[in-house]
């Protein structure tokens, strides 16, 4: 039996414009996904094709026992953490002998194969290395460790990922004369925001920014709207959506001392909080009971 975790993960920058040779920054956050991986011969698991996929990647069967932190299909990249701890638990279970390099590029494999190849490598990168990173195509950039205070708020509105990459690519082909500098300004708000990652109310700014720039794209949903100024009027220091969009989940970056109050906020607008922070770990070897 083996059990491995990973993190889910945020996008602060640049969600959707890297789908566009654009670069964003992501980074992992302390939710996590724990997958225990058992050799037997009546396999059994939770329906699921990113699990379904692992086990066809490695050609073996067995046994999954899932426990998640994160909201599924809420934009934190919780089928990327399952993925990839799905593979190092079948890696380690069965002694395959594959690198985390290999799972972070397998894991990517499979939700390109699942998501109909519109996975960006952000998701699993994030959640196979932990920390911070900028995306830019293929490259990934790790970034210096920062100590910021998150409250994600999440909508309960589920949604598709790429439903809203369709959409995205839809308004995107009707008005690209309106949609490409738009694009282009998600691009310039990544590349300021570089120049100041130690700098989390400059930051909350361009959070707004670009908060706006997808609401542009057609990713908006009312909920989210709700959550974000609940969470600025509350003092954060900024907040947008995060991930595909459409439902799912906000994220604001805070002062320390006002996490619970603007966790509070976005409670009374029937979200769900989660007060965070980066983490640093990705994917992880937990003691087997």
């Amino acid at each position: 039996m083996a059990t491995w975790s990973a993190p889910g993960k945020v996008f602060l920058f640049g969600e959707h414009a890297v789908l566009y040779e654009k670069p964003g920054i992501a980074l992992a956050i302390r939710p996590r996904v724990y997958v225990t991986v058992r050799k037997t011969n009546h396999p059994h698991h939770a329906k699921s094709p990113y699990i379904d996929q692992c086990f066809r990647e490695f050609g073996v069967k067995g046994s999954v026992y899932i426990n998640s932190q994160l909201p599924s299909s809420s934009g934190l990249g919780s089928s990327a953490a399952v993925t990839v701890a799905t593979l190092a638990a079948i890696n380690d279970e069965f002694d395959l002998g594959r690198s985390r390099e290999q799972i972070a590029e397998m894991a990517w494999k499979i939700e390109k194969k699942v998501q109909k190849g519109r996975a960006s490598a952000t998701d699993t990168t994030v959640s196979t290395y932990g920390g911070m990173f900028l995306i830019k195509g293929g490259t990934r950039k790790r970034l210096a460790p920062q100590n910021y205070h998150l409250i994600v708020g999440n909508t309960q509105v589920s949604h598709s990922t790429s439903r809203m990459v369709e959409k995205v690519a839809e308004i995107k082909q009707k008005h690209p004369s309106i949609i490409n500098p738009v694009l282009d300004s998600i691009e310039a708000i990544v590349m300021d925001a570089m120049k100041h990652l130690d700098e989390p109310a400059y930051l909350g700014k361009l959070m707004d920014m670009n908060h706006s720039l997808l609401e542009t794209l057609g990713v908006g949903h009312p909920q989210l709207s709700r959550l974000v100024l609940a969470a600025r009027s509350t003092g954060a220091f900024g907040a947008k959506i995060t991930g595909a969009g459409g439902g799912g989940c906000m994220v604001a970056i805070a002062p320390k001392n006002i996490r619970a109050r603007i966790a509070g906020a976005i409670e009374v607008f029937e979200g769900r909080a989660i007060i965070t922070c980066l983490d640093t770990e990705g994917l992880r070897k937990e003691r087997d009971a």
